[in-house]
């Protein structure tokens, strides 16, 4: 069983496999949902230096505790659900909950207000059906904002809404008119 120190190690260097730059270690992601072989991806990363001993259970722990579930392995194949900044994955259009969440910060919030929610050099724009996922991105970078995306307004606005599974939903882009900064008012009251 890896420590949680070796474990995250393991994750950064599966994200830059499956999401970032597969083709630098030799990877072709399945076009179709990106997913690459589990035990292919097992032999590519014990050939790199200091990953030699990872047993395929390593891989499968990662899966299993990554808080953002950004990995799933299915039928032998692994894939990074979403996040890829290589060959864009396709995804079946879906019909989301009627809000979803993207979580950001100060300095960016004003400007997706004025412009819109933008894939920013990935492939789709995050949205989770819950503020969980949403405040685990946010808070990276800086003072937290929640937005809330009324979803039914967006989608007659013609934006397209991918299901990328374990509540997280992707769109190309989400118009501004169908953004709100979100605010709990369940936990204000609670602190009052």
């Amino acid at each position: 069983m890896l420590n949680k120190e070796t474990e995250t190690r393991l994750s950064k260097f599966m994200t830059k496999l499956l999401r970032h730059t597969p083709g630098a270690y030799g990877l072709v992601l399945d076009p179709t949902d990106g997913s690459y072989r589990l035990d292919k991806l097992h032999s590519v990363i014990r050939s790199q230096p200091n990953w030699s001993r990872v047993t395929i259970e390593d891989i499968e722990q990662v899966v299993k505790s990554c808080e953002k579930q950004r990995f799933e392995i299915k039928d032998g194949r692994i894939r990074a659900r979403y996040g890829h900044s290589h060959d864009k994955v396709q995804y079946e259009p879906g019909t989301p909950p009627d809000s979803l969440y993207h979580g950001t910060n100060t300095h960016a919030a004003p400007t997706i207000m004025s412009e819109g929610i933008r894939p920013m050099g990935r492939q789709y724009v995050h949205l989770s059906e819950g503020t969980h996922f949403a405040t685990l991105a946010g808070k990276r970078r800086g003072e937290l904002v929640i937005l809330s995306v009324d979803t039914r307004k967006a989608a007659a606005a013609g934006t397209r809404f991918y299901y990328a599974g374990n509540e997280v939903w992707l769109a190309d882009s989400v118009p501004p008119s169908c953004c709100a900064i979100f605010t709990n008012t369940k936990e204000e009251e609670g602190n009052e």
